[in-house]
Parts: structure tokens; sequence; C-alpha cells
């Protein structure tokens, strides 16, 4: 039986009725091949980051087992190649970093594996940029002299915003309260306390809880 890891999917939107695409991407999550749908999260009402003139967020995390892939490498860029299949499905297009989203996936966790991996050009996206002279896990050697090729994006896991970010904290502690996340110091539910002193609670508004049942949220 092929090995499985539990990953942590950060979903978020602010455009039409966000609770009813939220409830909808949490089943096709649950529907992906060979995925398992494990726990979801409560929902969460999030003032947004970075573009402030827009519509509030709804946030929720969501636990998943997925296939682990030949190494994790491999196997978080096939999972992230889903999400953004998924996304696509829903009607995400590209735009502003930090502007409104129909669907934002966010591939958080991937087991307990600290990955930094060029994405492929289908996958670039908004992720990582590379820091000046450092070279990601399976990047090319050599090009033509005095070359400038295009900056790679990356992959990393854990993401590398979410020990700061309380819209992921909240609803990830929901689920996961004691894991120490690879490369942390702290556990989950003390880095959002931690930011909660920060950004006060009222920046993370329980607006609902998930019912696996009828699929869909129920609040408050």
């Amino acid at each position: 039986m092929a090995r499985r890891v539990r990953a942590y999917i950060g979903l978020g939107s602010n455009a039409g009725d966000s609770a009813v695409t939220l409830a909808r991407a949490v089943t096709a999550l649950g529907a992906m091949p060979a995925a398992r749908l494990r726990a979801v999260s409560r929902l969460y009402a999030t003032k947004p980051v970075g573009v402030l003139d827009q519509p509030d967020f709804h946030n929720a995390v969501v636990a998943l087992e997925v296939p682990a892939g030949p190494d994790a490498e491999a196997g978080a860029l096939a999972f992230l190649r889903q999400l953004k299949e998924l996304e696509a499905r829903f009607g995400r297009a590209a735009g502003r970093r930090w502007g409104p989203r129909v669907l934002d996936l966010d591939l958080l966790l991937f087991g307990r594996a600290r990955i930094l991996v060029e994405r492929p050009p289908e996958l670039a996206g908004k992720g990582t940029r590379l820091p000046a002279g450092e070279a990601p896990a399976g990047a090319a050697d050599g090009g033509a002299a005095g070359s400038q090729p295009p900056e790679p994006t990356l992959l990393q896991v854990p993401h590398r915003d979410i020990a700061d970010r309380l819209f992921v904290l909240a609803p990830l502690s929901d689920l996961a309260p004691r894991l120490v996340p690879p490369g942390w110091h702290e556990t989950v539910a003390t880095a959002r306390t931690r930011r909660e002193r920060e950004e006060g609670r009222e920046a993370a508004r329980v607006v609902a809880a998930w019912d696996p049942v009828a699929g869909t949220w129920r609040g408050p």
C-alpha cells in the first residue's frame, strides 16, 4: 500500500458568497483522487492583509490524507498541481498579490517534510521567491555566461507565512493545536496566542462550524 501523509490546506475567499464557495471547495478537496478528508476547521472572518481596500475574507483549514509520492518534493508538487487545478475550476484567475480571491488554496504542511523546491512553470503562481545566492532542491546547474534567467518561484513547506498569519493559525489550531511544524520552536496554539496578542482576537472571528453530514457551514 502506498505511503500517505497528512496535509493541511488553507482555504480563503472574499469574492461572491465566500461561505458557499469554501463549502464547495471542502467537498471538492475530499473528492480528489486518492485523498481522504480527515478534518475541517471552523470558518473564520478575517481582515485582509496587504491590500486593505477589499472585503473581509473567510478562511478555514482542511486536513487531508494524500499520497506521499516517491519523495516529499515530488509528492508535494503533485498535490500542489491538484490544488491549482481545483482553483482554476472555481474560476480563480491571476490577479494582484493580496487582492480579492474567489478561492485561494495554500499547501501549509505536508507531513513532517521541510521542502524548498522550484516550481515547474505551470505552477509558478505566487510562490516564494528565491533568496539571492541560493539554489532550490533539484535546480539545474550551468547556463549561458552572463545570462539572467527568470527568478525561480519556489514551493516552500511549511508555508513561510503561517507563523505570523492569524487567519491561518486560528483555523489550523482548531485541528492541530499541539503540532510543532517542522522548523518551528512553538506549537500552533502558542503561535496563535502570540498573534492574537498582537492583532486582537477580533482579527479572526469564528462565524460558523462545519457540518459533515450536510457538507456545509452552520453558524454562528
